[in-house]
């Protein structure tokens, strides 16, 4: 997909200072930015896993460090505000670390509340041979105080049973569902209450994904974007303190919100900037939101069972 009609006006004349890419270290730029600018923190922070863009340290260390990150993320966050912190898991000799786990007494201990523990699956990554391979990343959603933007209409999804109605009760007989679509909810949620998968079913950007650039852990803006939609109005400020190659920027942009981000690597600024360019154009190849997960034909070569595996 691309973006069909070029948002360069939107962006250059209503809107001059709505992104910034900021190239530096995360803590010293937070530091320089007000109190309560942001309606939305959402981030990927480095796993310290060894990628080309971190020094892999100890589990403690690492997570002293972003402590200090956590505590400046809250102070940026406005009162109506959300932090959604990405994570996956940290390995050491074989051993896993679940990060949500570590980094929910942060953010508990800063006044913050978790909302929702959200589950985003993908069906690609690295194979595991002596444990399961992961499929999964967590998302934290916590906000700062009860007052706090959501737009649920923005990101509902189609309902497996529309012309489901109330069978008892004083709404006996009335269709049960809102016209706009289904709260897409969390895994929790939706197994008790809908009995489907609550999953955030969301490809990874892989080889062949079309977002694709040198990150090496770059997150889809699919993923992005429903956060943005719910958890922000228009106008709203939107802040990624590890930027990466700008897909919150392009997802706030595309929704028309405001954003700065803040990445170490000058590579990366520059992909994200060059990025944003070519959303402003019109010549960004996007993965539409909630297009469905793609499904090998019957005739596809790789999707057969090999004819050497046959008599196994």
């Amino acid at each position: 997909m691309q973006v069909k009609e070029p948002i360069s006006e939107f962006i250059e004349h209503i809107y001059p200072n709505s992104c910034e890419i900021l190239l530096g270290d995360t803590l010293n730029q937070l530091k320089k930015i007000e109190d309560e600018k942001f309606d939305l923190i959402i981030t990927s922070p480095p796993y310290n896993v060894g990628k080309e863009y971190e020094t892999k340290t100890s589990i403690e260390k690492y997570l002293k460090l972003q402590e200090k990150v956590i505590n400046e993320l809250v102070r940026v966050t406005s009162n109506k505000g959300s932090i959604c912190w990405q994570v996956g898991n940290y390995v050491e000799k074989g051993e896993i670390f679940p990060l949500d786990i570590f980094y929910y007494q942060f953010f508990k201990n800063l006044g913050l509340k978790l909302r929702n523990r959200i589950v985003w699956h993908f069906g690609h990554g690295l194979h595991a041979r002596n444990r399961f391979s992961g499929r999964y990343e967590i998302i934290l959603w916590f906000t700062k105080s009860d007052d706090y933007i959501f737009n649920l209409d923005n990101v509902r999804i189609p309902a497996k049973y529309p012309g489901k109605r109330h069978f008892k009760g004083p709404k006996k007989g009335q269709i049960s569902g809102n016209p706009k679509g289904k709260n897409p909810s969390d895994i929790w949620d939706i197994v008790v209450k809908d009995w489907e998968t609550g999953l955030w079913n969301i490809p990874n950007v892989k080889s062949n994904h079309p977002e694709k650039t040198t990150h090496p852990a770059q997150f889809p803006v699919e993923l992005v974007e429903r956060c943005v939609l719910a958890l922000t109005n228009k106008n709203s400020w939107v802040l990624d303190p590890y930027a990466g190659v700008g897909t919150t920027a392009i997802a706030a942009l595309k929704n028309y919100r405001n954003s700065v981000g803040i990445e170490k690597e000058p590579d990366y600024v520059k992909l994200a900037k060059e990025r944003i360019e070519k959303l402003k154009e019109g010549n960004l190849k996007l993965r539409p939101i909630n297009k469905p997960i793609h499904q090998p034909k019957p005739n596809d070569k790789i999707a057969k069972i090999p004819e050497e595996w046959t008599n196994l």
